[in-house]
C-alpha cells in the first residue's frame, strides 16, 4: 500500500529516477538528489539550479525537502554553485553539505532538539522564554515597517518593495475587525448567521469588506454609535456573491473618534425583522495586517447566536501556523465575576483531528491565541487547497462548538500590479508599462491578466518572484511565458498549484512581476504585486484596466515611470476613476496631475477648449480616485468612441509623462444626469453562444471553441479525455476499468468495452458510492486530485506518463495504491515493443522461443524482480534503512522489498496535544516536556494575549 506522496518508492524500481531531479538523459546513473547536478533551466535568459521542482538562483542556499517520508533535511545545506562552460556560458551546480558539525555548544547540562531544527539548544532560561515570546508575538508586527535582512548589491535597485518611507502623503490607514452574530434576546430566538467585517480608514473614508455565512444575502448595512443610534446606513445591491464591498465616505469627526475609541458598532439585516439580524463591536487589532488566512466559525446548532473568527498567519521561515481566535457567544455566563472554561481547539482534515491544542478561557476575555508548529507537507497543502478546517469546542456539561474552513483572507481589495522600467531590477527609462489583475480562490488557485505595451523589444520572459537579496540572484516562482501572446501583448491564465508559502506571501505584498525582454533580460519591467484598497469604484476591478505609459505620449517620453487605470460612467453620466502609478523619483511624487482628454480633429489632444479637458483631482502619493461631475457632452463623447486620454504630468514633463487611451462606452449623449432610480436588472442573463468566442478563457482546439471547465472527448483519439483550463487544453489518457464478466462488447465511438449484458445480466458492477461526497485523492506526481476508485498511468516529469505503473485512488482512505504492471512471460526469442511508449514487449508473429529480458529498459516493466535503491539492489522482502549522501543512515525510515517495488515509510508518531515540544537525541518521534515545566509556560499566555487587543 502506499500513500499519496509514496510514488517515489515505487520509481526507486524504475531507477530511483524521482529522487533524482536531474534531466532524463542522465537516467543510466540514477542517486539521490542531494548530490551535485546539472539541471534544465525553467526558461529562456535565466541561470540557475533545478532541484526538487523548484529554481534556485545562483549563490542560493537551502534545505533540501525530499518529500514524504523523508522530509526536510534540516541538518543538509544545499548550494547552487556558479560553474562556467566550455564556451564561457554560466550554468548552476547544486552541491550539499552537512552542516550539524558547525552547531554551537549549548551552554547546559541538557539540551534539546527542537522540531525543524538542526543544532540542540537549551530547554529553559531567558532564550526559552524570549523564543516563546516570539512566537506568540508573530501578529504584532505591521509588515510595512517591520525591518527585513537584506544584503542587497549598491547597485541594485528596491524601490519597488514598499515601505513606511515609500508611502505618499494620506496613504497611512488603520484597520478594524468585527464578529457579527444573532442578537440574543429572552423573548426572541436569535439568527443562525455570522458575519465577519473587516474595515480600512483612510483620511475620513472607511471601506469595508464583509463575508457572512449561514444566513441569505443582507439587504442592509448600519453603523451605530456609542448610543445605538444609526450614523449610516448602506442598502446592499442585489447579487449571488457572499461578499459585501462598500465605503463610508466623509465620516464626521465625532464618529471618527467613536471609532478609534472602539466604541460604534454594525449590523446586518436581511429584512426589518430582527429574526434575521446580526451584530458586533467593531474593533482594533493589530494582528490584521500580519494575517493572510481567516475563518468564519459558525455552528450547526439552529439560532445559537454562536460564531468566531480565526486570523492565521505563517512564519516567515518556518512551517509554523500562527492563530489568533475572537469568539462571540461561545460563553454563556451573565455574572460579573469572570467565568473560566477549558476549550478545545482542533485542525481538521475531512473530519480527522491533525492537530489539538486545550486551554481555558475566560468569559470576559474569550480571545485566544497559539501556534501549531512544524506543518509537514500535506497539513501545508490542504492549507493552500482550503481544504482544512478549525474548530473549537467548549468541555463541560454543557459542551459547544464552532467551524470553519481556512481559505486565503478575503477582500474587495484589487491584487494587481503597475510594472516600470524605473523599478526594474537595474532601473532605466524605457517609456514602456505592464499592467496585471490578480483574483485569488479559496482552492488556492491565482488567476491572472497581464498586460504590456511600449517594450524596446520582444518579451522573453514573464515571471513571477520574491524579492532577490542582491543583484543576479532572481528567485522565480512561476513561469507565466507560456501563456504571453506577442500579438496581444497578454498573458491570461492560472497558477493552481501556489503553495501555503505562496499564499502567504502574496497577501503581504511579497511577490513581484518581472518582464525580461531580448534587450534586457534581467527584466525591462518589474513591479511589486500589491492589494488596492477598494474605493467604491462601480468599474469591473477584476477586468485588466487601461495601461498609462511615456510610448503612448505624442511624442514618446523617455521615463521610468507607468501606471493604469480604472475607469467607469455611472447612470448619473458622472465619472469615477482611479488610477495607479509607479516608477517616479521622489521629486516627481509630489508634483504630479492628471487629467481627462479628448481628441481634437487633427489627431493631437487639445488643451485649449475646457470641453476637452478636466483636471481630475485626489492623487495622494502614488494613487488618484474621484468622481468627475458636470462632464461635457463632447467629452463623454469622446469616452464612447474611444478617443479619450488620461494623462499624467510632472513637473519634469508637464505636457505628459506617462498617457492611455480611455473607452468607457455610455448613452450620455445629453450630458450629466441628476439621480434616477435603479431600475431591476437580472444578473443570471445566460450567454449567447457567440459570447465564447469572445471569452479571453475560452479554448480553441480542433477547430472549436471550448470554455472554461468544459470537458470533451478529442477526434483524434478517444481513448483521451480533454478540459479547458483558461485557454490551456489539458488531456490525459483513458484508463479502462477491469471487467469482471466474461463477455464483453465495443460499443462504437467509446475507448472503453463494457459487460454484455445479453449474455450475462448479473454481470458485476462497481457498487455506488454512498455518503459524504467523494472528494478524491492528491497525487504527487502530477499534482492532481483524483475521483475516488478512479485509475490513471502515473505522471512523473521530466519523464512524462510512465505505463509500466497503475495507480489506483482508495476513496474510503484517500490514499494512491500503485502497482508495476505484470508483463506476460513471452516463449520467443527476440520479443519486440510495438511502440516506444508500451510497457510489455511482444512475441512478433513470425518467431517463437525463449523469452528474454534487457536490463537495459530501465523503464520498462518486464525486467528483473528484485529492487534497486540508490547503488545497491535488493531482493524481495529485504528490510533497510535508506542511506542518503551526507547524512547517512535514515533509521526513522524502513524500506523494503515488495516483487520488485521499493516502499518506504517513515516510523508513526502520535498526535501530540501539548504546546511545549521537543525531540531527544536518538529518537524520531517528537515528545512533550514534563507537565509542570508546560503548565508553567502556558499561565503566561492570558496576559500576553490581553495586550493584543489594546
Amino acid at each position: 500500500m502506499m500513500g499519496p506522496r509514496a510514488l517515489r518508492s515505487l520509481l526507486c524500481v524504475l531507477g530511483c529516477a524521482w529522487l533524482r531531479t536531474g534531466a532524463a538523459s542522465r537516467l543510466k546513473s540514477p542517486a539521490l538528489p542531494i548530490q551535485s547536478e546539472r539541471d534544465p533551466l525553467p526558461s529562456k535568459g535565466l541561470s540557475g539550479c533545478s532541484f526538487g521542482g523548484q529554481f534556485y538562483s545562483l549563490e542560493d542556499t537551502w534545505h533540501p525537502d525530499l518529500g514524504e517520508p523523508f522530509g526536510i533535511m534540516h541538518c543538509v545545506q544545499c548550494h547552487c554553485e556558479p560553474q562556467k562552460g566550455r564556451r564561457g556560458k554560466v550554468f548552476g551546480k547544486v552541491n550539499c553539505k552537512n552542516i550539524k558539525q558547525d552547531c554551537p555548544e549549548p551552554e547546559c547540562d541538557e539540551p534539546i532538539l527542537l522540531p525543524g531544527h538542526c543544532c540542540k539548544t537549551c530547554p529553559k532560561g531567558e532564550d526559552d522564554r524570549k523564543q516563546k515570546e516570539s512566537l506568540l508575538d508573530t501578529f504584532e508586527y505591521l509588515d510595512k515597517t517591520k525591518e527585513r535582512e537584506d544584503d542587497l548589491h549598491k547597485s541594485y535597485n528596491d524601490r519597488s518593495y514598499l515601505n513606511s518611507e515609500d508611502m505618499g502623503p494620506g496613504e497611512s490607514r488603520t484597520e478594524f475587525v468585527a464578529v457579527l452574530t444573532g442578537v440574543r434576546d429572552s423573548w426572541l430566538p436569535s439568527s443562525s448567521g455570522v458575519a465577519r467585517a473587516r474595515f480600512s480608514l483612510t483620511r475620513t473614508s472607511l471601506a469595508f469588506s464583509i463575508t457572512y455565512q449561514r444566513m441569505g444575502r443582507p439587504s442592509k448595512l448600519a453603523f451605530l454609535d456609542s448610543d445605538g443610534t444609526t450614523v449610516f446606513e448602506y442598502r446592499v445591491p442585489r447579487g449571488q456573491s457572499d461578499m459585501i464591498c462598500g465605503v463610508w465616505k466623509n465620516v464626521a469627526k465625532p464618529l471618527l473618534r467613536q471609532l478609534q475609541s472602539e466604541q460604534m458598532r454594525i449590523s446586518l439585516s436581511t429584512s426589518t425583522s430582527r429574526r434575521d439580524e446580526v451584530e458586533g463591536k467593531i474593533i482594533k487589532h493589530r494582528a490584521l495586517f500580519a494575517e493572510t488566512f481567516s475563518s468564519t466559525l459558525t455552528s450547526e446548532e439552529e439560532n445559537s447566536g454562536m460564531g468566531g473568527i480565526a486570523m492565521l498567519t505563517l512564519s516567515d521561515t518556518e512551517n509554523n501556523l500562527h492563530f489568533i481566535l475572537i469568539l462571540q457567544g461561545l460563553i454563556r455566563h451573565r455574572g460579573r465575576e469572570p467565568l473560566v472554561v477549558p476549550i478545545r481547539v482542533q485542525l481538521l482534515y475531512r473530519q480527522h483531528t491533525l492537530r489539538e491544542v486545550r486551554a481555558n478561557i475566560t468569559s470576559h476575555d474569550p480571545d485566544f491565541a497559539e501556534v501549531l508548529t512544524d506543518l509537514n507537507s500535506r497539513e501545508l497543502f490542504w492549507l493552500s487547497r482550503g481544504q482544512l478546517a478549525i474548530a473549537v469546542a467548549t468541555e463541560g456539561q454543557d459542551p459547544q462548538q464552532i467551524s470553519g474552513f481556512i481559505t486565503g483572507r478575503k477582500s474587495c481589495d484589487t491584487i494587481q500590479s503597475v510594472m516600470s522600467s524605473g523599478d526594474a531590477l537595474t532601473p532605466g527609462k524605457t517609456g514602456g508599462v505592464g499592467s496585471a489583475v490578480f483574483n485569488l480562490h479559496d482552492n488556492g488557485t491565482l488567476e491572472y491578466q497581464v498586460q504590456v505595451a511600449g517594450l524596446t523589444s520582444d518579451v522573453v520572459g514573464l515571471t513571477i518572484e520574491q524579492k532577490p537579496r542582491r543583484r543576479n540572484k532572481r528567485s522565480v516562482l512561476y513561469d507565466l511565458t507560456p501563456e504571453y501572446s506577442g500579438a496581444t501583448g497578454q498573458a491570461v491564465g492560472s497558477w493552481s498549484r501556489l503553495e501555503a508559502r505562496h499564499i502567504h506571501m502574496l497577501l503581504q505584498n511579497e511577490l513581484f512581476i518581472n518582464v525580461a525582454t531580448a534587450h534586457s533580460q534581467d527584466g525591462e519591467l518589474r513591479g511589486q504585486i500589491k492589494a488596492v484598497l477598494y474605493s467604491g469604484l462601480e468599474a469591473p476591478r477584476h477586468e485588466l484596466p487601461t495601461p498609462l505609459a511615456g510610448y503612448f505620449v505624442s511624442p514618446p517620453v523617455r521615463t521610468g515611470a507607468s501606471g493604469h487605470a480604472w475607469v467607469s460612467v455611472d447612470r448619473q453620466c458622472h465619472l469615477h476613476y482611479e488610477i495607479v502609478i509607479a516608477g517616479l523619483s521622489k521629486s516627481d511624487d509630489l508634483t504630479v496631475n492628471a487629467h481627462l482628454h479628448g481628441l481634437a480633429e487633427i489627431g493631437e489632444i487639445d488643451d485649449s477648449s475646457p470641453t476637452r479637458k478636466r483636471l481630475l483631482t485626489g492623487f495622494y502619493g502614488s494613487q488618484a480616485q474621484g468622481v468627475l461631475k458636470d462632464i461635457s457632452v463632447e467629452l463623454l463623447q469622446h469616452l464612447d468612441q474611444g478617443t479619450a486620454f488620461i494623462q499624467v504630468s510632472t513637473k519634469l514633463n508637464p505636457r505628459g509623462e506617462i498617457r492611455g487611451r480611455v473607452h468607457v462606452p455610455n448613452n450620455c449623449e445629453f450630458g450629466t444626469r441628476g439621480e434616477v432610480e435603479e431600475a431591476d436588472v437580472d444578473d443570471t442573463v445566460a450567454k449567447d453562444p457567440e459570447e465564447l468566442k469572445k471569452d479571453p478563457h475560452t479554448c480553441f482546439f480542433e477547430n472549436q471553441h471550448h470554455a472554461h471547465g468544459s470537458q470533451w472527448t478529442p477526434n483524434y483519439d478517444k481513448c483521451f479525455s480533454c478540459s479547458c483550463q483558461k485557454r490551456t487544453v489539458i488531456c490525459d489518457p483513458v484508463i479502462c476499468p477491469v471487467l469482471t464478466c466474461t463477455r464483453t462488447i465495443q460499443p462504437e465511438g467509446k475507448c472503453c468495452p463494457v459487460c454484455d449484458e445479453r449474455k450475462e445480466p448479473k454481470d458485476m458492477k462497481a457498487p455506488e458510492r454512498v455518503g459524504e461526497p467523494p472528494e478524491g485523492c492528491y497525487f504527487e506526481g502530477d499534482q492532481k486530485m483524483h475521483a475516488p476508485g478512479t485509475t490513471w498511468h502515473p505522471f512523473v516529469p521530466p519523464f512524462g506518463y510512465i505505463k509500466c505503473a497503475v495507480c489506483t485512488c482508495r476513496g474510503s482512505t484517500g490514499e494512491v495504491h500503485c502497482e508495476k504492471v505484470t508483463c506476460p512471460v513471452l516463449t520467443c526469442s527476440h520479443p519486440v515493443r510495438r511502440s516506444p511508449s508500451d510497457c510489455c514487449k511482444e512475441c512478433p508473429e513470425e518467431e517463437k522461443g525463449p523469452a528474454g529480458l534487457e536490463h537495459s529498459d530501465m523503464m520498462q516493466a518486464d525486467g528483473p524482480r528484485h529492487c534497486k535503491f540508490g547503488k545497491n539492489y535488493y531482493q524481495n522482502s529485504d528490510n533497510w534503512h535508506p542511506w542518503v549522501p551526507v547524512v547517512g543512515e535514515m533509521k526513522c525510515i524502513n524500506c523494503w522489498c515488495d516483487h520488485g517495488v521499493t516502499k518506504c515509510q517513515r516510523k508513526q508518531c502520535p498526535i501530540l496535544t501539548c504546546t511545549n515540544i521537543t525531540r531527544r537525541e536518538g529518537s524520531c518521534c517528537p515528545e512533550c516536556l514534563d507537565s509542570t515545566e508546560e503548565d508553567a509556560l502556558m499561565m503566561k499566555i492570558p496576559d500576553k494575549r490581553r495586550s493584543w487587543r489594546h
